[in-house]
């Protein structure tokens, strides 16, 4: 197993066929096959144990992912946004590395930990004007990409996804030229997130065109989707969010070409997602949950879920539209408490999950799987009787409040179904006679009232009074990552800042 087996396979399957749109390049399989063998051939010589990749999405980024498959190297992309010292830090860990990126950081960043360093479009050139590598290893063993976590304390974790776990995942959840030559995926999420490489993979698998858009805006993304009549997408909720409130803004709110939408990354307020299918009645909606430990996806929520939740009048049915579905064919999943006893329908507790597209491994940590193979995702979350998965934020997110622990995803979801909320977080304060009292940020919809007292009640009525939010702040938006995630350490934060 290695990644350049699925390269090769739509170089041989349909070669011809554009398998890039980049801007004003597109270039076939054929040419990124070649382009990542002669790129290979300058790694093998460079000295470099690692191939780090600094920057938004370009044609430099299959090139680059696929050159390191084919030279043995781990494939590296690291986050744009870190600062002069993180990347220092993160480069220093990967030394001796070869660094892609742009012409002005790749003249700043050579020497040091930096064996090499191109500007995305000198590595380009030097791709397409090199010749052909030789074999590439098949150990399925060998580390394929590392993924650097955002720890919220500490240096970024390096997550280790080894060719044999995102081969299990695109093996396991892709069709091998599934895709006709007139379907598009647009990409939309930074390199260095799992779904960014999820989606090149899974599109050269398929024989899907991809279609790069290196910063998101919603306005571009619509024009984008228009103009190469994409037929696919995968969107972090905020974006799906500002998707929709551009479409319902519009004159024409049509995306007549888009079959398929998944979203995954974060919570999907049932709102927009509502809002969405209406706005979109022919395209189908999946919602995708996974981790960067688990190679993407291990559980989804159909476009058949979709359809049936939202066409039902049981509430059961309808409340599973803010689920994330069923796991993967491959895809074990359990709820375990804190004894790590797997627990019931409904009850609350950590999710863990095995697979072969598991890897749970982190460089210079070793496996965090259990004995039995089992990932602890510290991920909270239930299932329901017929095993649909309900995310309740972090384990580490619980609200300890006079000893009881106290699930902020079930305020939440409590507080989104009051018609004037839009979003929400709720996160635990210091408290001196509970140690931690229930704190609510609302994001009201447009023209609705500011009625704390109205929302306290609300969710006093669903839940029990020691769930009751004591405070309830009001904002116009809440802090989310570029990649979906909100950030509710800094929604703490503010809190506290504004005690």
């Amino acid at each position: 197993m290695n990644l350049m087996m699925l390269l090769e396979m739509a170089r041989s399957g349909f070669g011809d066929r554009v398998g890039l749109v980049s801007g004003d390049v597109r270039l076939r399989y054929a040419d990124l096959f070649a382009m990542a063998g002669a790129a290979a051939q300058e790694l093998a010589g460079s000295g470099a144990k690692h191939l780090a990749f600094l920057d938004v999405a370009s044609p430099a980024l299959p090139v680059s992912l696929f050159a390191s498959a084919w030279a043995g190297l781990p494939f590296a992309p690291l986050s744009y946004r870190l600062t002069g010292d993180e990347l220092d830090a993160l480069l220093e860990r990967l030394a001796p590395a070869y660094l892609v990126t742009d012409a002005e950081r790749a003249e700043a960043l050579a020497g040091g930990a930096v064996a090499a360093a191109r500007g995305c479009d000198a590595f380009l050139e030097a791709a397409r004007a090199g010749g052909a590598a030789g074999e590439w290893s098949m150990d399925p063993d060998a580390i394929a990409v590392l993924l650097f976590t955002s720890g919220t304390t500490g240096a970024p974790k390096a997550a280790v996804l080894r060719h044999q776990h995102l081969v299990s995942y695109i093996l396991g959840s892709v069709e091998f030229g599934a895709a006709g030559e007139d379907e598009a995926a647009l990409v939309s999420v930074p390199p260095y997130h799992i779904a960014g490489i999820a989606a090149v993979l899974s599109s050269v698998y398929a024989g899907r065109r991809i279609v790069q858009l290196a910063s998101f805006d919603a306005e571009a993304w619509i024009a984008l989707a228009r103009s190469e009549q994409v037929t696919n997408a995968f969107v972090v909720p905020t974006m799906l969010a500002r998707i929709v409130d551009a479409l319902e803004a519009s004159a024409d709110s049509s995306l007549p070409s888009l079959r398929a939408l998944a979203y995954g990354g974060g919570k999907m307020p049932q709102a927009v997602i509502e809002r969405a299918m209406l706005l979109l009645p022919e395209t189908s909606f999946t919602n995708a949950y996974g981790l960067t430990e688990t190679s993407s996806t291990i559980a989804v929520l159909t476009p058949e879920d979709h359809r049936a939740s939202a066409s039902g009048d049981d509430p059961g049915l309808r409340r599973r539209l803010v689920s994330v579905g069923r796991p993967l064919p491959g895809v074990e999943l359990e709820i375990r408490d804190e004894d790590g006893k797997p627990v019931g329908p409904g009850e609350r507790g950590e999710i863990h999950v095995r697979g072969e597209q598991v890897s749970g491994e982190y460089l210079g940590r070793g496996s965090a799987l259990l004995a039995d193979g089992w990932f602890p995702t510290r991920d909270a979350g239930s299932l329901d009787d017929e095993g649909y998965l309900f995310l309740q934020g972090r384990i580490d997110d619980v609200i300890v409040r006079g000893g009881e622990n106290l699930s902020p995803g079930e305020i939440e979801d409590v507080l989104l179904e009051h018609p004037d909320v839009a979003d929400c977080a709720v996160v635990g304060i210091p408290d001196e006679q509970w140690g931690e009292a229930v704190a609510a940020v609302v994001v009201p919809r447009t023209g609705a009232a500011r009625d704390a007292d109205a929302l306290r009640g609300w969710v006093q009525e669903h839940l029990r009074s020691s769930r009751t939010p004591e405070r309830v702040v009001f904002r116009d938006e809440l802090p989310y990552g570029e990649t979906g995630k909100l950030l509710r350490r800094r929604v703490r934060e503010e809190l506290a800042g504004d005690a």
